[in-house]
C-alpha cells in the first residue's frame, strides 16, 4: 500500500496561493529538505512550464530570486503514491473551479491503492486534504466526495464503504479558511510570484483526530495556523466571505469608476471610498443566507458581525488587495478581462444560489446587482485600456 511520509507537506499546485504558502512553510524557500513540496496538478501547463525552466522566480521587495525546483517538487498524486511520495497533509489551493477534479484524483488515489491490497481505516493512502482556495463550498465539495466514493463503490472499484471506511475518508477532509495572499504575474516558466505576508490559516471540519494531526504538523513549520474546534466550516468560510467581498468584490467596485478608469487602491481607501454603512448592508445579506444555511444563528445580528470585519480592514488598511493587484497588472499589460474572476464568483455564486433555495428574494436581487455591476465595470475598464493611444 502507498502509505504517506509522515511529517510532511505537500502543496497543489504551485500556483499564486500555493507558492505563497511554500514561501512561508521553507523560510522563505531557504530550507528545502523535501519535507515541503509542491504536488502536479495533471494536465497544467504552468506546472510544465516551470519543470521546463527548473527553478521558480520569486520576488522578494525588489529582487527576483530564482528558486531552483530540483527538491520542491513532484509529480501529480498518483505518480507519487507509486513513487512513495504521498504527503501526509496535502494543502490543496487551485483555482476554486479545479476543486472538484482534484476530488476525483483522491478517488482515483484510493482506487489505486485497492487494486494492491485491502484498505485499513487506520492507514489510508490519502493525505489529509487541506482546503485553502477561497470561496463558499465546503459543504457541496464534501457531499461531491462521499458521491464520488459511493459510485466508486458502485462500479466495484472499491469495497463496501461504510461503517468504517466511509467516516475514516470523509474526515480527512477539511477546510484551510486563509487570508495568506499571493500574486503571480505572467504564466508558465516566465511567471514571477509575489508571496504575501504571512496569514493565519483556521482548519475547521474533518474529524476531530486528523483535525488536531493537520495543525500540529502546519504549526510547527509556521506560525499562524489556527484550529476552530468549535465552529462549523460553513461559519468560517461565512465570516471570511465578508473579508474577500468588502476588500476584493466591493473594492474592484470602488476602484472602476463608471467611466472605467481604474485606480490601484488600499484597503483603507476602498473604506474611505465605500463607507462603513456599505460593508453593513454586505453583512446584512450575507448574514441573512447564513442563517438560511444555519452558519449564523437565529439571534445574531449583521451589525455584530459587521464589527471584526471593519476592525479587520481597517487594522490592514494599508494592504492592496490581490484582486486590484490582479486588475493591475492585466491592465497595465493591456490584457482582457473578460468575466469576473473564478475567485470572486465562488464567492458570490454560492450565497445566490442558497438565497434562491431559501426565497430570500431580496437577497437574490442584491448579489444579482453586484455582479451585474462588477461585470460593467470589468468592461468598461477593458475598453478604456484598449483604445489606441491618441
Amino acid at each position: 500500500m502507498s502509505r504517506c511520509i509522515p511529517e510532511t507537506i505537500g502543496i497543489l499546485p504551485p500556483g499564486a496561493l500555493g507558492v505563497s504558502f511554500g514561501y512561508h512553510l521553507t523560510e522563505r524557500f531557504r530550507q528545502l529538505d523535501g519535507s515541503v513540496f509542491f504536488v502536479d496538478r495533471p494536465g497544467s501547463s504552468s506546472g510544465l512550464g516551470l519543470r521546463a525552466q527548473g527553478y521558480l522566480k520569486v520576488a522578494e521587495a525588489s529582487e527576483i530570486r530564482q528558486v531552483p525546483i530540483s527538491c520542491l517538487f513532484q509529480p501529480d498524486l498518483l505518480a507519487c503514491a507509486t513513487e512513495g511520495k504521498l504527503p501526509e497533509v496535502l494543502l490543496v489551493c487551485p483555482n476554486p473551479d479545479q476543486l472538484l477534479p482534484v476530488l476525483s484524483l483522491c478517488v482515483s488515489l484510493v482506487e489505486q491503492s485497492y487494486q494492491r491490497e485491502p484498505l485499513s481505516p487506520r492507514d489510508l493512502p490519502l493525505p489529509l486534504l487541506v482546503l485553502s482556495s477561497n470561496g463558499i463550498y465546503f459543504q457541496r465539495i464534501r457531499q461531491v466526495f462521499i458521491e464520488k466514493l459511493e459510485e466508486s463503490t458502485l462500479l466495484g472499484r472499491l469495497p463496501d464503504l461504510w461503517p468504517d471506511l466511509m467516516p475514516s475518508l470523509v474526515g480527512r477532509l477539511m477546510r484551510g479558511v486563509t487570508v495568506q495572499t499571493g500574486i503571480r504575474e505572467g504564466d508558465g516558466g516566465s511567471a514571477v510570484y509575489r508571496p504575501g505576508p504571512l496569514g493565519s490559516t483556521r482548519i475547521a471540519g474533518g474529524s476531530p483526530e486528523h483535525r488536531h494531526r493537520a495543525h500540529a504538523i502546519l504549526s510547527r513549520r509556521v506560525q499562524g495556523i489556527e484550529i476552530a474546534d468549535n465552529a462549523s466550516p460553513t461559519r468560517v468560510e461565512f465570516d471570511k466571505a465578508l473579508i474577500n467581498l468588502s476588500a476584493n468584490f466591493l473594492g474592484q467596485l470602488a476602484a472602476i469608476d463608471d467611466q472605467g478608469n481604474f485606480s490601484l487602491l488600499t484597503i483603507g481607501e476602498i473604506l474611505e471610498r465605500l463607507g462603513e454603512p456599505a460593508i453593513v448592508e454586505l453583512t446584512r445579506w450575507v448574514v441573512a443566507v447564513g442563517k438560511a444555511v444555519r452558519a449564523y444563528e437565529p439571534q445574531e445580528q449583521p451589525e455584530e458581525i459587521a464589527a471584526p470585519v471593519i476592525q479587520s480592514l481597517n487594522q490592514n488598511a494599508a494592504h492592496l488587495p490581490s484582486s486590484l493587484q490582479w486588475l493591475a497588472s492585466r491592465l497595465t499589460r493591456r490584457e482582457p478581462i473578460d468575466t469576473i474572476t473564478p475567485t470572486e464568483l465562488w464567492l458570490i455564486d454560492p450565497l445566490l444560489h442558497y438565497a434562491r433555495s431559501a426565497g430570500l428574494d431580496s437577497a437574490v436581487a442584491y448579489f444579482d446587482n453586484l455582479k451585474t455591476s462588477l461585470r460593467r465595470r470589468l468592461e468598461h475598464a477593458t475598453l478604456r485600456v484598449s483604445r489606441p493611444a491618441s
